[in-house]
């Protein structure tokens, strides 16, 4: 039992990494911490099922729907909120995207409704293997979530757009007077967000029924994810994911199943109380 608890933990971090990966790359770059990361990956989810039951299309291709439908959720967000906060500090920018979460989510409660839904997809026997249950879901999940961190890694390492958003993120004010247009770089900051909180969506609505509240489902697990990474930190966003998808699952050994959030709120209050900073996180510098 405690094999297949882990292997579902590894899996239910792998899901949690990409929207941290996108909290993060939001907080690094704009400094602010995005409360909208659960209702976007609500839009996400949802995004992908209009195109895969009412369009007909298959799930791949309504994953790059929801994807590229997130990310333009993101841009218009930041267009018509964030940009014109960006000057007045973190808080109110943290603060317009818990507005900006609400409008979402009651957008898709508006058009949705209440119900659960589903993809329409074909239902598969699990693999067995070595004892543990291995479901094709998980198999998606790991392996999209994997090729994701690859292609996003490759993009900050080497492009001109990542080297562009690291400049962005160490130093606003230097980037711009190197000809960097931080106007520029945060709206593709959004849009890259947007993709990754697209795909988690149609990710967790492959691990759970889609609702107006499957975003907040992992609201939690995803701040306290980005937390313990340490927030601003890809890698750590990753590892942080990862530590509390298998800390949540094991949980069930010892707690009941509907209290394993304690975990999370358990992990942000601790390093809120000895390590501020995270596990990968920088130090602040004190003048």
């Amino acid at each position: 039992m405690a094999a297949q608890l882990f292997l579902n933990g590894l899996v239910t971090g792998l899901l949690l990494a990409l929207p941290a990966l996108a909290l993060t790359l939001i907080f690094g770059v704009l400094k602010f911490a995005n409360f909208a990361v659960g209702a976007m990956l609500t839009f996400g989810a949802y995004a992908a099922w209009v195109a895969n039951v009412q369009l007909g299309l298959p799930l791949f291709a309504s994953a790059l729907v929801a994807a590229a439908a997130t990310a333009l959720a993101g841009v218009v967000a930041d267009h018509f909120a964030f940009e014109r906060l960006r000057e007045r500090g973190s808080i109110t920018l943290m603060v317009a995207s818990m507005g900006v979460s609400l409008v979402i989510e009651n957008v898709c409660r508006f058009f949705f409704g209440n119900a659960s839904r589903g993809f329409d997809i074909p239902p598969s026997r699990p693999i067995r293997w070595e004892g543990l249950r291995i479901n094709h879901e998980q198999i998606t999940t790991a392996v999209t979530v994997v090729l994701c961190l690859i292609a996003v890694d490759l993009l900050l390492r080497f492009s001109p757009l990542g080297r562009a958003m690291r400049a962005v993120a160490d130093n606003a004010s230097l980037a711009a007077v190197r000809g960097v247009d931080r106007r520029v770089i945060a709206r593709l900051t959004w849009a890259l967000s947007g993709a990754l909180l697209g795909l988690a969506g149609v990710l967790a609505g492959l691990d759970r029924a889609i609702d107006p509240l499957i975003g907040w489902n992992y609201q939690i697990p995803i701040f306290a994810a980005a937390i313990l990474g340490g927030l601003g930190s890809p890698l750590g966003a990753v590892a942080g994911a990862i530590v509390i998808g298998v800390a949540e699952e094991m949980s069930a050994l010892v707690i009941p199943t509907n209290y394993r959030q304690v975990v999370s709120f358990t992990v942000i209050l601790a390093l809120l109380l000895f390590r501020a900073n995270g596990l990968f996180g920088a130090k602040a510098a004190r003048k």
